[in-house]
């Protein structure tokens, strides 16, 4: 999911750049928000999935030998 939504990101942008240079802006804005968006979310999943991955591997304080 995290790849997938970075390179609808890129993708995305492609598309702005390509609205800038025929000069609709309004499409140009909305591609490039979405993008942002879209590259957030993504970033997102992968800190969810770190902190789920960190989260499995640690030990619970009741269980932490001395």
């Amino acid at each position: 999911m995290e790849i997938g939504l970075k390179i609808f990101a890129v993708v995305l942008l492609g598309a702005a750049a390509y609205f800038y240079s025929n000069g609709e802006t309004d499409r140009t804005f909305a591609s490039v928000i979405v993008a942002i968006c879209s590259y957030f979310v993504s970033v997102r999943f992968g800190a969810k999935q770190r902190l789920n991955a960190a989260a499995e591997t640690a030990k619970p304080i009741d269980e932490v030998d001395e």
